[in-house]
């Protein structure tokens, strides 16, 4: 009997241990996720693939990108690029134009690169002067060439799931979370943000089956966006397991509105003016510091879904060159036109 009572107190002693780590042990903030690191090893596959690819005997990929007036941050955006093609080894060219040329004139430099079998990738930097319609223009990039993603074409056969060039910055933040491990399958997923070359495709990836052609992420996702009521965003983002920010409204997803644990991916780029210091400084949709402290996992910004974009396009620029999606050109001159 002795023993028993002996055994017993060392027991209690124990569960007393143990509760007092528990209550004591304050909870971590979140894993930043750096798209940087991220990006570095997508950009180094790429890399792998285009110097296998000219060692067989092909020729280098090229890409082309078309740079419509004189926007900073378009400038900045196409620099970026064309860096990341010199780094990964695939030859690029700017080719600039002033913010007055017509439609018409735009339309046929696309014609020409499009029969152009020298350029593989091709892409037009947006946004783009108010009397050009960015629409046309998009469905005018050969889908074969559409490193953006953006043909109807492509993004008829994303929502199909089937093998296509996916939209630079979707994709992107589809590989941040594969990458990371979040889970998906099963998973509440909030998108704040409804664009069609960003919020409309990362819900497609996120919610599509994953045993299809393009495998998808299974999970159950909620749309938002500028009608949606702040109060009912708040319902639906309290019990998100992942919250993939694309609005473009600073500090729109804010600490009580996240159950712990959460994933937040932030996808906005804002640029504000620092109180403090008078400055202005890139800042996401989501409240950083405030945030971080509560969810699993977040990404900064900068330095999180941004340095992925350009990766992805990488990736694309190398698909194209490998020539791997062939449509019949007729069907592609009637999804242009319709």
């Amino acid at each position: 009997m002795a023993a028993v009572r002996t055994l017993r107190k060392l027991s209690q002693g124990v569960q007393q241990q143990v509760c007092a780590l528990h209550t004591s042990v304050p909870r971590q903030e979140a894993v930043v996720i750096s798209g940087r690191k991220l990006a570095r090893q997508i950009r180094e596959e790429s890399r792998v693939d285009v110097e296998k690819w000219v060692l067989a005997g092909n020729r280098r990929p090229r890409l082309s990108v078309i740079l419509v007036g004189d926007d900073p941050a378009s400038h900045s955006y196409v620099l970026n690029k064309t860096r990341a093609a010199s780094d990964v080894g695939i030859s690029s060219e700017t080719i600039l134009k002033p913010s007055d040329i017509s439609e018409e004139e735009l339309l046929d430099l696309i014609y020409k690169l499009n029969a152009d079998h020298h350029v593989d990738g091709l892409l037009v930097q947006l946004p783009l002067p108010e009397h050009i319609d960015e629409r046309a223009i998009c469905n005018a990039v050969s889908p074969t060439k559409d490193v953006d993603g953006f043909h109807v074409v492509n993004v008829g056969r994303m929502c199909l799931d089937q093998s296509t060039m996916l939209p630079a910055t979707p994709w992107g933040v589809w590989e941040i979370i594969k990458r990371t491990g979040i889970p998906t399958i099963g998973k509440n997923v909030v998108v704040a943000g409804r664009s069609k070359n960003v919020g409309m495709p990362i819900a497609m990836l996120l919610h599509t089956d994953g045993r299809h052609e393009r495998p998808g992420g299974d999970a159950t996702v909620t749309i938002s966006h500028r009608y949606t009521p702040k109060n009912q965003l708040r319902q639906h983002t309290q019990i998100a397991d992942i919250i993939v920010a694309a609005a473009g409204i600073p500090n729109l997803i804010t600490a009580d509105m996240i159950k712990e644990g959460a994933a937040v991916i932030d996808v906005g780029i804002n640029r504000i003016q620092d109180p403090i210091t008078g400055k202005s400084r890139l800042v996401g949709d989501v409240d950083f510091e405030g945030v971080r402290q509560k969810a699993g996992f977040i990404t900064p910004v900068p330095g999180g879904v941004g340095p992925m974009t350009v990766a992805m396009l990488m990736k694309n620029t190398v698909k194209a060159a490998k020539n791997v999606l062939r449509f019949p050109p007729e069907r592609i001159r009637m999804a242009a036109v319709s």
